[in-house]
């Protein structure tokens, strides 16, 4: 149960962010503000594709693909979950919760709103979802050299 409050509350968060820049953007793609000067800015961005944009335009065929490797993700996850350490545990959860994040998007607004914007240093656009699913990598990354750091 905790497991799933976890999640609902980074869901949550994504989705405050999201709405919170198409509010202060109005809607209007492109809408941007500075955060650290030029370093960090927030732009309002619909992205109608996958990650970094790609397949622009083909969001359905994104959507399908996408819910069926989540499905088959979260079935695998399911049965093996009790058996992980707590760290690979909590990266499974940012993961879980930057995947629903996003395909909420795809199928309740027919597109991904991005706003984090480094254009200094990284040319993509993404969210907080975006955020959530490599912190759970780098968090299982990290939960793994540990286990094998422990077993020598």
């Amino acid at each position: 149960m905790v497991y799933a409050l976890i999640v609902v509350l980074l869901l949550g968060i994504d989705q405050l962010t999201k709405q919170a820049i198409r509010s202060l953007a109005n809607g209007v793609i492109g809408y941007s503000f500075r955060i650290m000067g030029d370093f960090l800015r927030f732009t309002y961005v619909e992205n109608h594709g996958g990650i970094f944009g790609i397949f622009q335009g083909h969001i359905r065929a994104f959507t399908i693909v996408s819910s069926i490797l989540i499905i088959y993700v979260y079935v695998t996850e399911l049965k093996n979950f009790s058996k992980y350490s707590n760290l690979t545990k909590i990266g499974v959860l940012f993961i879980v919760a930057g995947a629903l994040g996003n395909m909420f998007d795809r199928f309740f607004r027919g597109y991904v709103i991005d706003m984090i914007d480094f254009r200094t240093i990284w040319s993509f656009i993404f969210n907080v979802a975006d955020m959530y699913i490599h912190i759970g990598v780098y968090l299982i990354v990290i939960a793994y050299i540990l286990k094998r750091r422990k077993k020598k």
